[in-house]
């Protein structure tokens, strides 16, 4: 009985820059799930990550969630960047009682990725993944833009730099978000599927 394979092309529109003509950023085989559970899942059926994996990268996109999300001072701020019904309060999502004044996108899933050729052997990193507002999806640091929170890929290590602390910083204003062109689109185009 053959298997058949569950991996979707995972499209990405990122920053690919090269510093060298030729050269080529090391590269990682990535996954992006909705949640612990379709990791968990994808896991137990034979998938890239171990469940021990899945639970630790969940837990490491949790944490630079609180510490890196984008943060707003003001829902409707919040919303037109990441989309209606896609944020909440610090207070809603920071266990240690963030401001009810500030605004952050829910975590809409999460990315992991393992070096090439070292799959099921160590974890390169995770990052959180947020709605961008226009029916994609973005990570914590803005260097990509996915257009689904599920599938499998081959990405730039670089895609897994821990992104800028903002947990105790100014809130992003209307005129902020809009003067940055808005959360998750400074990036240029790249594609990759697996």
């Amino acid at each position: 009985m053959r298997k058949r394979s569950r991996t979707v092309a995972l499209t990405i529109l990122g920053a690919a820059s090269f510093a060298i003509a030729g050269c080529r950023d090391e590269q990682v085989e990535a996954e992006a799930f909705p949640n612990l559970a379709a990791c968990e899942a994808e896991a137990k059926s034979g998938g890239l990550f171990t469940l021990d994996q899945c639970k630790t990268a969940f837990a490491e996109a949790e944490a630079l969630h609180v510490e890196s999300a984008p943060r707003y001072d003001s829902l409707a701020v919040c919303e037109e960047q990441h989309g209606a019904g896609n944020c909440g309060s610090e207070e809603q999502q920071v266990s240690n009682g963030g401001s009810g004044s500030i605004f952050m996108p829910l975590l809409a899933g999460y990315l992991i990725g393992s070096m090439l050729g070292n799959v099921g052997r160590g974890m390169t990193g995770a990052q959180p993944m947020y709605s961008n507002g226009r029916g994609g999806y973005t990570n914590a640091a803005r260097t990509s833009t996915f257009n689904s929170n599920t599938g499998r890929g081959a990405l730039s290590s670089q895609q897994f730099t821990r992104p800028a602390r903002t947990a105790g910083q100014a809130p992003m204003s209307r005129a902020t978000a809009t003067s940055r062109s808005g959360f998750g689109s400074r990036t240029g185009a790249r594609s990759v599927g697996g």
